[in-house]
């Protein structure tokens, strides 16, 4: 059973008169110090007042004295006092038990205990006719509902799963791409590529509308050299293609490279006879 997180001690404590006659006794505060931390001992076992290291074993004066970190003397005085005064009582078996438990125990925190395993016993029972029936909706109402929810919530959880699969594929796809084509090493992994790419797949592009942008840019910025001396190539990277300008490197028409003249080109351009040169 599940421990009591508090017990009751009153004001009026220190006016019971058993307590009145410890205070009396040689070692007064210590004994006192060992009943308050029986009652707090008996409230984290939960037990109606018993205090036992197992349901099994119950604690010997040595252990007490381990566990209250008290001289063994004092122990055995303060447990043969507490049976005098009728504050605590010995079983057959060795068990210790509080007596008039009730005094100190706190009501209201373990009927919410003894609620709550309730209820955890509870759905643990219908969990298993779940298992066992699960397309019995003869049961209960109830539990064919609850049935129907856990289906759903594990049906959304799978496609919620799959779908961030297909992204990271999609990721991984137009990276591998871009790679490809620009002879680069962008990773797959990096946050700031997946957000621009996610973005743009969030507003209805495909995969193959990345190819198509990065196929025309490659087209026009590879090898390009600006007459400011500015590498065009430098922009083929995710954050330039795939950000707000998408939409119109996607739309725009693929430039042709220029081809290069030949040599007998230009001399013919300019009127020179190369069998003269």
């Amino acid at each position: 059973m599940s421990e009591i997180k508090w017990i009751k001690i009153t004001t009026g404590m220190f006016e019971d008169e058993k307590i009145k006659m410890i205070e009396s006794m040689p070692e007064a505060d210590m004994i006192l110090v060992i009943w308050v931390k029986l009652l707090t001992l008996a409230g984290r076992k939960n037990m109606n007042g018993y205090i036992f290291l197992t349901e099994n074993i119950p604690y010997t004066d040595e252990m007490l004295s381990t566990l209250f970190n008290r001289p063994l003397n004092t122990i055995r005085l303060a447990l043969e006092t507490f049976k005098n005064f009728s504050m605590i009582e010995f079983g057959d078996n060795g068990f210790i038990k509080i007596a008039n438990w009730e005094k100190h125990q706190n009501v209201g925190a373990l009927e919410k205990i003894r609620e709550n395993n309730r209820l955890r016993v509870q759905r643990f029972r219908e969990n298993q006719k779940q298992i066992s029936a699960p397309n019995d909706c003869n049961v209960t109402e109830t539990l064919c509902n609850d049935t129907d929810k856990n289906r759903e919530e594990k049906n959304r959880l799978e496609r919620d799963k799959n779908r961030e699969e297909k992204k990271k594929e999609n990721i991984h796809a137009v990276i591998q791409y871009l790679n490809t084509k620009t002879e680069k090493s962008f990773k797959a992994t990096t946050k700031a590529h997946h957000k621009h790419i996610n973005a743009r797949f969030k507003e209805g592009y495909t995969l193959d509308d990345f190819k198509k942008v990065i196929d025309n840019k490659v087209t026009e910025w590879k090898g390009r050299i600006t007459r400011d001396g500015q590498n065009m190539e430098n922009y083929l990277r995710p954050q330039t293609l795939f950000g707000t300008k998408f939409e119109s490197y996607l739309n725009q028409k693929p430039k042709t490279p220029k081809k290069l003249k030949t040599i007998n080109e230009y001399a013919k351009e300019f009127d020179f006879d190369m069998n003269e040169v």
